[in-house]
């Protein structure tokens, strides 16, 4: 695991205003550790109520620059007010909140786990981990919070795109 994270922070360092590298380091960590079929990172837009995809390992399904509404209540609750991981392990849990649920199903996923990312105390957007149905152990989701920095990292290197242009 070690060398993930090794992995993760050269990508980094070498990322400059391109995170695209980050993202893809940062998935391949997710997938070693918490698992993850679907891999995607959801940006915030509070003034819109949207979300952007920023990051997808999937892109003819969930292409990067889709945009989606932030899923009001229970969903809402737990990631941006509380900053609280989300997790459903079953497709009916999925269904609950996210409208895509069936797109979701087509691809294989029936379990998720959406890791908030805050930066100076305000979430910014989401590390979004789908699989199989109940996937997301408490084994596995033990290793959910070691996402976070390098999560912190990903979107201060898309922060920093954004603003310079490149």
């Amino acid at each position: 695991m070690a060398d993930m994270y090794q992995e993760f922070a050269t990508a980094v360092g070498e990322a400059r205003v391109q995170p695209a590298a980050a993202f893809a380091a940062l998935e391949k960590l997710a997938a070693g550790t918490v698992g993850a079929k679907l891999f995607t990172l959801m940006e915030f837009e509070f003034a819109t109520g949207l979300g952007r995809r920023i990051y997808s390992n999937m892109p003819d399904a969930y292409p990067v620059s889709g945009r989606k509404p932030l899923p009001p209540g229970r969903w809402s609750n737990e990631v941006i007010e509380k900053k609280r991981n989300f997790v459903a392990n079953d497709i009916e849990g999925i269904a609950e909140v996210f409208p895509d649920h069936e797109i979701i199903r087509s691809l294989g996923c029936e379990s998720v786990v959406n890791i908030p990312i805050a930066v100076g105390g305000e979430i910014v957007g989401t590390i979004n981990c789908l699989d199989v149905a109940g996937a997301y152990t408490r084994e596995r989701l033990a290793f959910a919070d070691s996402l976070v920095l390098p999560g912190i990292a990903c979107f201060l290197l898309s922060a920093l795109r954004t603003r310079t242009g490149k």
